[in-house]
């Protein structure tokens, strides 16, 4: 046994031991442990390449030690690492400005950027900003099969009962209203009209004051804001019909409630665009973002709101704080990315490669009836697992071709190599698909090629 694969097992001892479990979660016996990466790989202990196709829940959108981000970052370091969030420096004031900047270009609307250390936490500063602007309402709507992270408040929005079911709720409630899932739509009926009908179902809680939600005799909702992904995420990366949201925007305009689209996972171009809502012809009224503004290498995120819910005259100096916000390390990623993108034409090259995947897809689905729906939108794809009548979820053939993906030994070229896939939907049997931007078309083939022997392995076994 070498040394390498001593300390391995030491290293799974000592994290048994010694390391919270709440934390994190185990997909395969035993864990997995990664040393290096590169690109679109992910590389073990002996140096065997693992394709990864989720790329760290999408925040490595930009691929493993991008060059560019790399070296803005050791420059960085260099220059001026840290300072305290009630300081100023330039790439905290330059991101904010090119953010906001692009907001109003895209939505007509004058905003703000404020930032915090990730996720979760920006989620939990919009909902003070929509409670201070509702006078201080804490219940919202939000999806079935909604993920916003797993701190207190945004556990309250975040549709699965087990991440709320030991702590209780703090403060915010959410109702949790259908997503449209086109995959699953009653028979009969076309994706838009499906679509509307959701809608209309949505509309219907406000008809009389018997459906819980309105009053009309002063026209006042008992709901502050609506939380949404544009596509979901944990949820499966179920994409709406394109007329959905525009008119679940309509029916919240009508009775004053708030739109906060979170872009945390779908942001930063995954799906073709800089946001996901914009495929939508909708405008936010606030819009959360993270994970690959950074290209996951700090824990930085933020948010845009509208002028009004946001200027100092509303939302004073101290609303909410944290020491590490706006880190310069930070923000000067950020800026980086937001600078990347705008010099290459990410719309066009993620649009084409998505293209390709999803084509890829198809024709893995023609060779394989366990798959029952393929779908995708630039570089968010999804292939539905399911029993031979390509309908009913087959969770645990998922699950095998996720340990055999990880086990390492799948056939390349006469090598062995490893596939990391993430698992997600609400019967936890989509393979939800967040490659890198960069993936090349030769990485690509390769991806469809293995997870072509991965689905038949996992029959077999």
């Amino acid at each position: 046994m070498s040394k390498q694969q001593i300390d391995e097992r030491q290293l799974l001892l000592d994290e048994a031991k010694y390391c919270s479990f709440g934390d994190t979660v185990h997909y395969v016996d035993p864990p997995k442990i990664f040393t290096n990466c590169e690109g679109s790989y992910l590389f073990d202990a002996e140096d065997k390449p693992y394709l990864d196709l989720q790329m760290w829940y999408s925040a490595v959108n930009f691929g493993y030690k991008n060059e560019r981000l790399d070296n803005v970052l050791k420059q960085q370091i260099d220059t001026l690492p840290q300072v305290a969030s009630q300081y100023l420096h330039p790439t905290k004031i330059e991101l904010a400005k090119t953010i906001a900047q692009d907001m109003e270009k895209k939505f007509g609307l004058p905003g703000r950027i404020h930032f915090n250390v990730g996720g979760s936490q920006c989620i939990e500063d919009s909902m003070k900003i929509v409670r201070n602007a509702t006078q201080g309402k804490s219940l919202m709507f939000a999806f079935e099969g909604g993920y916003h992270g797993r701190t207190l408040g945004a556990s309250s929005i975040t549709s699965s009962y087990r991440y709320r079911r030991r702590y209780g709720h703090f403060g915010e409630r959410a109702q949790f209203i259908p997503f449209p899932y086109p995959f699953r739509r009653p028979k009969g009926m076309t994706a838009e009209e499906y679509g509307e009908k959701c809608v209309n179902e949505f509309a219907r809680l406000f008809e009389t004051e018997y459906n819980g939600v309105w009053d009309p005799k002063v026209s006042e909702a008992e709901y502050a804001a609506f939380y949404v992904e544009a596509i979901q995420g944990t949820g499966g990366y179920v994409i709406p019909p394109r007329n959905f949201f525009k008119g679940l925007k309509k029916v919240l305009d009508q009775y004053g409630i708030l739109l906060v689209v979170d872009e945390i996972q779908m942001g930063f171009y995954r799906t073709g665009k800089l946001w996901a809502i914009e495929h939508f012809d909708v405008t936010p009224d606030v819009l959360v973002f993270a994970k690959a503004l950074t290209n996951g290498m700090n824990p930085l995120g933020g948010l845009w709101a509208r002028e009004e819910l946001i200027n100092p005259e509303v939302f004073p100096p101290g609303s909410t704080h944290s020491t590490f916000a706006s880190n310069p390390l930070g923000t000067a990623l950020g800026l980086e990315v937001l600078k990347m993108t705008q010099e290459i034409d990410y719309e066009k090259m993620v649009s084409e490669k998505g293209e390709y995947f999803l084509e890829g897809l198809r024709e893995l689905q023609k060779r394989h009836v366990e798959i029952g729906d393929v779908d995708g939108l630039g570089l968010a794809l999804r292939a539905e697992i399911c029993t031979d009548d390509g309908f009913t979820p087959n969770k645990a053939l998922l699950d095998k071709m996720v340990d055999i993906g990880l086990a390492g030994d799948l056939d390349w070229n006469g090598s062995k190599m490893g596939l990391v896939l993430d698992v997600g939907g609400y019967y936890k049997n989509v393979i939800t698909l967040a490659p890198s931007l960069h993936i090349s078309k030769e990485e690509i083939d390769q991806g469809l090629a293995l997870l072509d022997q991965l689905l038949t392995r996992a029959k077999k076994a």
